[in-house]
């Protein structure tokens, strides 16, 4: 009978450390697709906290997929010690050349689509600026229709906190009373 075995060896250790330091490279260059949109598109800081949610979460989902398929399912310290040494080792090196073209090509691809919509951003002005006095005087209408309904849940003048004599809170017996 064959016992599958339960232990490493160190060099079957030192080959998935390497790997893990691989992957976390691979992961930096993931890193860097979040960072260039955050360059280059506005995000509030909801989103933000969304999309480092979602890295966390796809970086969990690449471990564990990793320990089951590399390391038959057993998760080492060393694995993620792999992964940021290998994701500080891409920033550090490769990483700062490869953000700044990703940025040149993002940035080229903005302009190249701002070059194709122009014209309908044009038009969508134009076609505001003709359109928005109408709908602005439409709805000064309906407003002042609104205003012109009184609806009025307690006369003002029968509460005690709109009178300017009571001020101090005294003479509290005419409270309710018209004067």
């Amino acid at each position: 009978m064959s016992v599958p075995e339960t232990f490493f060896s160190v060099s079957e250790e030192l080959r998935l450390f390497w790997l893990s330091c691989i992957f976390g490279a691979a992961f930096g260059l993931v890193f860097e697709l979040f960072r260039t949109a955050r360059l280059l598109f506005r995000h509030p800081p909801l989103l933000v906290i969304i999309e480092d949610i979602a890295f966390c979460a796809i970086y969990c989902v690449f471990l564990s997929s990793f320990a089951a398929a590399a390391a038959r399912g057993e998760l080492r310290l060393y694995f993620p010690i792999g992964n940021i040494l290998g994701f500080a080792l891409y920033l550090a090196t490769v990483g700062s050349f490869v953000s700044a073209a990703m940025k040149k090509v993002f940035f080229t691809v903005k302009k190249l689509l701002d070059l194709i919509f122009s014209p309908f951003r044009h038009c969508y002005v134009f076609l505001r600026r003709k359109a928005e006095p109408k709908f602005v005087g439409c709805s000064k209408v309906i407003v002042s229709y609104f205003k012109k309904i009184k609806i009025l849940l307690q006369k003002p003048r029968c509460l005690m906190y709109n009178k300017k004599v009571n001020n101090k809170r005294r003479i509290v017996t005419n409270v309710g009373k018209k004067s």
